[in-house]
């Protein structure tokens, strides 16, 4: 054949050389966020979202807080809200996984599923995914998770989280902003019942208002302080508290 693309022709080992590259690139990508993730114990990040509305010319309003710095009511909210085994699985928390399963009747049911996504699952997809809801992107969120949580203490993981989760209708962005906006207060001064509600509004933070919350908001926010009031002893501490001696363990006023 003409143009040498029949047998022993240059095509075939072209589209070889291309398709060599194109893998390389992918696994060139996929690496980075494993490459990157353990210098956030050091590094401030910011997440995918906000790179995305900078990008865009849309507001971005993220104060940094240490969780030192967080009332101690706001971690214990949003891991009784979100990932209730948080201290104890390593990223990914297969029993409620496997719950999340078994309660699906159908296939369509799959694109609803938020349950059983872990906190660690959710900075990884802040932090390096997307926010559209995928087959591809729970398939890279899954390893990522477990990465995360080998190379990052608990304790930071959750500072990260409380500081990239999107937490407003406007370009909010951490537990800062989210409580000067809802509360006109430091999220060093947040109450147990504020910070209950600032957990129940992180699934959907466009839509829900911590300002003038809706009954349905008010009773998710009355579960939460109930599961808070629950687990207020601080077996936490090892999780998400600097080591203290037993003498001054203290209890989350609720």
């Amino acid at each position: 054949m003409e143009g040498g693309y029949g047998p022993g022709g240059e095509l075939a080992p072209t589209l070889r050389r291309i398709a060599r590259i194109a893998g390389l690139v992918v696994l060139v990508v996929i690496a980075i966020p494993y490459l990157i993730a353990p210098l956030y114990r050091f590094i401030d990040p910011i997440s995918t979202l906000m790179l995305w509305r900078w990008a865009h010319g849309a507001r971005v309003e993220r104060i940094w807080m240490p969780i030192d710095r967080v009332a101690p009511a706001l971690p214990l909210a949003v891991i009784s809200a979100e990932d209730t085994r948080f201290c104890s699985h390593h990223g990914v928390d297969f029993a409620e996984l496997r719950n999340v399963v078994e309660d699906i009747d159908d296939i369509d049911d799959l694109a609803e599923v938020r349950g059983g996504s872990t906190i660690t699952q959710q900075a990884a997809k802040n932090l390096f995914l997307w926010q559209a809801h995928s087959y591809v992107r729970k398939a890279l969120e899954f390893p990522l998770a477990l990465w995360i949580d080998l190379v990052l203490p608990k304790r930071r993981l959750l500072e990260i989280y409380l500081n990239i989760a999107e937490w407003g209708p406007n370009g909010e962005f951490g537990a800062e902003a989210a409580a000067r906006r809802a509360f006109n207060k430091s999220a060093r001064d947040l109450a147990p019942r504020e910070a209950a509600l600032l957990a129940a509004v992180l699934p959907n933070p466009r839509r829900r208002d911590p300002r003038a919350p809706a009954p349905a908001l008010q009773r998710l926010a009355g579960i939460y302080q109930g599961r808070m009031a629950r687990s207020a002893v601080l077996p936490l501490d090892p999780c998400i508290h600097r080591k203290r001696p037993p003498s001054v363990a203290r209890r989350v006023p609720l």
